[in-house]
């Protein structure tokens, strides 16, 4: 119920008592006492002569419980900002390019991002997106901050500090918690205090787990954080009993998902809609559902968790987790792979069926290099085929698919954040055209919207002359995940990857699309060592130019 209006001189608070008895407060303070003042309603009166101005600020604060908050003026909330935003950009790989719109996308999708950004106890972490999801999600967070872990790698640790603090430890099925699983969603908004949602602290995802043991392979990888990685071992064996005790549901070698409550999600991918898994007929899959990105997602975590194993001293475990990858890779090929699609089926269902559907899911098989490499230029041509490339992106979903729909949320719509991760897959595999043609998809889709921000999505209508891409009405925009694809789909091009034993700085097949005659990467660090880059785009190769180096790095391009 709502509170009575407390109003002052130059101030107004208003209050609401919740059905969780948690007092929620929003205070509003004026630079200037108005004229009028009553029900929460004020009126200023202002006469300016010509060429005049006057100001007028407005101080807006929300808090939770029965004391009320401090409210910070404008000048005092500028001055911390633009303090905190420094401290980012100290830490962070600055790029600029020779296009002056491919600039302006760049530096929208870093300010958004770090506006996303929120600082807790264990570190910072990326909110997921405004205005829907402006909370923590262990998908996104991961996702967000592997994208830009190459400029940005302080991030990475603050979200596997938040993610493995929130780490479940016991089974809840109201929540789809079992021990060792890492956090869907986290809310504490009134509903989830009283358990009318379960999103209050839910772990409804399939692939949050591998994927956080993914980021923190990729993690160590870029900065050699031993200690970290020791820290954060006993979280990582979790994750790993997870996958062998929960998250294969039959037993046959795969990582299946089938919710646990009625509430809960009925998908648990990243395409977490109702119909969002189905076979070639448009039939519902059958839970439980083994889908195909997330047994690449698997066999990374499997792969990486070697790594960290050898780095804290524990080879034979590394031996085991290695056997267990390569075994795991065979069984997917075998399992998933569709002759006359060319591609990778989206998911098994509950009887072991695949679901012979082209979706955008095959490329993440690329991306975490499951695909054998005989089949990976074919995914390729099917991701970017006239049926699943807009002109904008690789849509979700092929446009000959009975469930195909361009205004859909995940059923043939186009993701910034999935075309990214395809983007790194086509490179993985040496694809670098099919990379680049992602990347100049984005680009051209970043001109059409208001500040060259992409939104969470946009629809799968195929491309027009002279049009934008037709937005999804109710997308998040700005979303954390979308911001940071841009970084990637650049790394992707680029090759750049990072060996800290002996620091160096690897280019592996480097490229530029036609658009980028050029660009400088300023402070990229690695260890103690920072660098600035020269990179210039030639008609058949790339160039790469120190132009300034501090510490003992090395610099190698690989062709």
């Amino acid at each position: 119920r709502l509170l009575p209006v407390r109003q002052a001189a130059s101030s107004v608070t208003f209050a609401y008592r919740g059905l969780d008895d948690q007092v929620r407060h929003t205070s509003v303070r004026f630079s200037v006492e108005p004229q009028e003042s009553a029900a929460g309603i004020c009126r200023f009166d202002f006469a300016l002569e010509p060429g005049e101005q006057d100001d007028l600020f407005i101080d807006v604060a929300c808090h939770d419980g029965d004391e009320e908050g401090d409210l910070v003026d404008f000048a005092t909330a500028l001055s911390a900002y633009q303090a905190e935003v420094q401290s980012v950009r100290d830490a962070t790989c600055l790029v600029e390019t020779s296009n002056e719109q491919f600039n302006d996308w760049i530096n929208r999708s870093f300010a958004d991002l770090q506006m996303l950004v929120t600082e807790t106890v264990h570190g910072p972490y990326p909110y997921a997106g405004v205005p829907w999801f402006n909370t923590p999600f262990g998908r996104d967070g991961i996702i967000t901050a592997l994208e830009c872990l190459w400029i940005y790698p302080d991030l990475a640790r603050g979200v596997l500090r938040c993610l493995a603090a929130s780490q479940a430890t016991d089974i809840d099925p109201a929540k789809d918690a079992e021990p060792g699983k890492i956090v869907h969603e986290m809310r504490d908004g009134e509903m989830a205090a009283l358990g009318e949602v379960p999103f209050g602290c839910y772990y409804g995802s399939v692939d949050s787990t591998p994927l956080f043991v993914l980021l923190a392979g990729h993690y160590y990888r870029r900065t050699g954080d031993r200690d970290f990685v020791e820290a954060l071992w006993p979280n990582i064996e979790r994750a790993l009993a997870w996958i062998d005790e929960y998250g294969d549901l039959d037993g046959d070698g795969f990582v299946e998902y089938a919710r646990q409550s009625e509430r809960g999600l009925i998908h648990q991918g990243w395409k977490d809609s109702h119909d969002s898994v189905f076979h070639a007929d448009g039939e519902p899959a059958r839970a439980p559902i083994a889908l195909c990105e997330v047994q690449g997602y698997v066999y990374e975590a499997f792969r990486f968790a070697a790594e960290l194993a050898i780095a804290i001293g524990r080879e034979a475990e590394a031996r085991s987790l290695r056997a267990r990858a390569h075994a795991l890779r065979e069984r997917f090929n075998e399992a998933f792979w569709c002759e006359e699609l060319d591609t990778f089926g989206i998911a098994l269902d509950g009887d072991k069926r695949l679901c012979r559907v082209r979706s955008s899911n095959a490329g993440h098989a690329l991306f975490t290099g499951i695909a054998r490499g005989e089949l990976a230029p074919r995914v390729a041509r099917t991701l970017l085929s006239p049926v699943m490339f807009s002109g904008w992106g690789v849509r979700t979903l092929a446009i000959n698919e009975p469930r195909y729909n361009p205004m859909s949320y995940h059923n043939g719509s186009v993701w910034p954040h999935d075309n990214a991760l395809v983007a790194m897959g086509c490179a993985r595999y040496g694809l670098k055209q099919h990379t680049m043609r992602i990347l100049a998809g984005m680009f051209d889709a970043s001109l059409f919207t208001d500040l060259h921000r992409l939104p969470e999505l946009f629809c799968g209508f195929p491309r027009e002359a002279g049009q934008g891409p037709t937005l999804y009405p109710t997308a998040c925009s700005p979303q954390a995940w979308a911001s940071a694809g841009v970084f990637y789909a650049l790394q992707a091009c680029l090759g750049i990857t990072f060996a800290v034993g002996k620091p160096r700085i690897n280019f592996t097949y480097p490229r530029l699309p036609r658009f980028l005659h050029g660009l400088t990467l300023r402070d990229l660090r690695i260890g103690e060592a920072v660098l600035d880059l020269d990179i210039r785009r030639h008609p058949n190769d790339v160039s790469i130019n120190v132009i300034r180096k501090e510490g003992s790095v090395d610099v190698a391009v690989i062709v």
